[in-house]
């Protein structure tokens, strides 16, 4: 992974502040429960800060991957039980959406900022 963070990323598709927005996913952030997200296009550079309720939380890799090679470790860091669990809340989100094992999302992983 961390060599996927050395060579040059593309731009990014969108600002960090909409990396984490749903009112569960926030509040999972706050809790410690979720330390990772996954986006159909890159929010943040690694070493930017995101702020929820006042906190910081530093990203720490920016990643591809696909739906396909998502195991039930992965998905705890997006606070989910399993990868089947995890499946069911994004195609809730995104009625209507196909889940295609070879699609590609962007990884962020963080963690909380030192006060």
């Amino acid at each position: 992974m961390s060599e996927n963070n050395e060579r040059q990323l593309p731009p990014k598709t969108c600002s960090i502040e909409k990396l984490v927005t749903n009112k569960r996913d926030v509040e999972k952030v706050l809790m410690g429960t979720k330390s990772a997200t996954r986006r159909n296009g890159r929010y943040a550079d690694v070493g930017e800060i995101l702020v929820l309720n006042n906190k910081k939380f530093v990203v720490d890799q920016v990643y591809q991957q696909t739906l396909g090679e998502l195991t039930d470790e992965m998905v705890n860091r997006e606070g989910y039980a399993s990868v089947e669990d995890y499946k069911k809340s994004i195609l809730s989100f995104h009625p209507g959406m196909p889940w295609l094992p070879d699609m590609t999302v962007w990884v962020h992983e963080f963690h909380m900022a030192a006060e």
